[in-house]
C-alpha cells in the first residue's frame, strides 16, 4: 500500500500536510454527510484551508458549507469525480451502502487510489463488504467511527476509532487530524465500528445510570448542583454526569439545558446498542445491561423522544415515576 501513501499525500494531500498535524493544508477533501457531526467536520477543514467538495439530502444542511467557500454537488458519484479523499458520515448502514454501492453512488465513478473514510457507526459487515466492493475498484476503504459529540465534532476534538491496514491508516490519518484529536487504529476494516459499539453500549449502560441517581437524589431533596458535584469527585464519576449531565440547568451547553436539543439522538443511540446486541448474539457474548438499555431507549423512542438527545432518558424518568 505505499504506493498508495505516495499518490495521496502528493496529488491530494500537498507535502505541507504530510505531518500528522492540524497543519494548514490546500487538498481537495469530498464529505458526504453533513448533519449534527457532518456538518462541523466539513466546516473544520474548511477553516484548514482545505477546498471541500461536499452532498448531502437535506439542502439547508448545505448551506453554512456554500457560505463558507465550500463546493455543493448533487450525488455522490460527483464527490468521486471532484477528489480522491473522500469522507462520509451517515446515520445507518442503509445509507451507507446506498451511498457507496448505490445507483448514483461513491463506487459509480471513484477514482483509483482514493481514500475513502466512513465515520457512520454501522454494523461492522457492512463495512468489510463495502471495504471489498472498493478495492475492486482500485480504492481504500476504512472505517473510522468517531466519539466526542457535536461540541467535539464543532471543536475539532473528535475520536477516531480506524479499521484499516496500517499503511492506509496513516493516509486517513493526515485528513482526520484536521477535524479531530485522537485517531486510533483498532485493527483490520470493521474493528473500528467494534470499539464504537462497545463504547456507545456502555455511554448508554452509564446515561441511564446517571440519570437513575440524579432522578432519585432530587426526590430525596437533594438540590441537583449539589448532587452531581458530589458525583463528579467521588466513586460515581463519569462523562454522562461531568460533561454531558442529563439533568437540565446542572450545565450549560449541554443537550439538557436547551429542551434536549441537538447532541446525539435517542433513535441513534437505539440503534447503536441495537448493533451492540446483534454483535453479541453473534459472539455468544453475555450483555444483560447493554440489553436493558436497549429496551429502555426503544421505550423512549415510542414515547416520541426519538429525536431528543439520548440524556432525555432523565426527562422520561423523571416524568413517569409512580
Amino acid at each position: 500500500m505505499a504506493f498508495l501513501l505516495r499518490r495521496v499525500c502528493s496529488k491530494a494531500v500537498p507535502a505541507a500536510c504530510s505531518q500528522i498535524s492540524r497543519t494548514k493544508c490546500t487538498g481537495t477533501v469530498g464529505f458526504i454527510g453533513l448533519g449534527n457531526m457532518g456538518g462541523p467536520m466539513a466546516m473544520n477543514l474548511l477553516k484548514s484551508g482545505n477546498k471541500v467538495v461536499a452532498f448531502d439530502v437535506i439542502e439547508a444542511s448545505t448551506k453554512p458549507i456554500v457560505e463558507a467557500g465550500g463546493q455543493i454537488v448533487n450525488s455522490p458519484s460527483e464527490v468521486a469525480k471532484h477528489s480522491t479523499q473522500i469522507i462520509t458520515m451517515l446515520p445507518n448502514s442503509s445509507h451507507v451502502q446506498e451511498v457507496y454501492l448505490g445507483s448514483e453512488g461513491i463506487l459509480q465513478s471513484v477514482q483509483a487510489g482514493s481514500i475513502l473514510i466512513d465515520s457512520s457507526t454501522i454494523d461492522p459487515a457492512v463495512s468489510q463488504n463495502v471495504a471489498k466492493q472498493s478495492e475492486l475498484k482500485s480504492a481504500t476503504y476504512l472505517d473510522a467511527p468517531v466519539s466526542g459529540g457535536v461540541g467535539a465534532a464543532q471543536a475539532a476534538t473528535l475520536t477516531f476509532m480506524v479499521g484499516g491496514e496500517k499503511e492506509d491508516f496513516e493516509t486517513a490519518s493526515h485528513i482526520l487530524n484536521h477535524v479531530g484529536k485522537n485517531v486510533v487504529h483498532c485493527g483490520s476494516v470493521g474493528t473500528g465500528q467494534a470499539a464504537k459499539i462497545c463504547n456507545n453500549m456502555l455511554l448508554a449502560i452509564s446515561m441511564i445510570g446517571v440519570s437513575e441517581s440524579m432522578n432519585l437524589g432530587i426526590k430525596l431533596g437533594l438540590d441537583p448542583k449539589v448532587l452531581a458535584g458530589i458525583i463528579n469527585t467521588s466513586s460515581g464519576r463519569c462523562w454522562s454526569s461531568d460533561t454531558y449531565n442529563p439533568v437540565p440547568g446542572v450545565l450549560p451547553n449541554v443537550p439538557s439545558s436547551n429542551n434536549y436539543k441537538g447532541g446525539f439522538g435517542t433513535a441513534l443511540m437505539t440503534k447503536d446498542l441495537g448493533l451492540s446486541q446483534q454483535a453479541a448474539s453473534a459472539t455468544n457474548s453475555l450483555t444483560p445491561m447493554g440489553a436493558s438499555a436497549l429496551q429502555m431507549y426503544r421505550m423512549l423512542c415510542e414515547k416520541g423522544l426519538g429525536e431528543k438527545d439520548f440524556s432525555s432518558v432523565f426527562k422520561f424518568l423523571s416524568e413517569n415515576d409512580k
